[in-house]
């Protein structure tokens, strides 16, 4: 096969996976944060809630910056510079964080 006739270069499909996979991150975030505070309220454990709520708060933040970051992927894809994500892996590990340290108290919990 030969390439593009017009001479540029297409980026290809690499932004759209990537773009699809913070998607799936964010939405399993967010919607494990919603459904796991919720048993917290439920079971009476506030602490729990807070932290998984965090963690729904950090899915919901990534799932609405995906489109602004997508087109900014796309543009330093077609200029050859490279993207800057730091913003959004930060939110994505403290939602990590947020659910870690929600399962640590509710396996230490019961023991308490």
């Amino acid at each position: 096969m030969t390439g593009p006739v017009s001479g540029e270069q297409r980026p290809g499909l690499h932004g759209e996976r990537t773009r699809l996979a913070w998607v799936r991150t964010a939405v399993t975030m967010a919607g494990s944060g919603v459904a796991a505070a919720g048993i917290s309220v439920r079971q009476d454990l506030p602490a729990l809630a807070v932290l998984f709520a965090a963690a729904a708060l950090a899915g919901a933040v990534l799932l609405l910056r995906t489109g602004v970051r997508h087109r900014r992927l796309e543009r330093a894809l077609r200029q050859g510079r490279p993207l800057d994500d730091r913003m959004d892996a930060r939110i994505a590990w403290a939602g990590a964080l947020a659910v870690a340290a929600a399962a640590l108290v509710m396996v230490l919990a019961p023991a308490l």
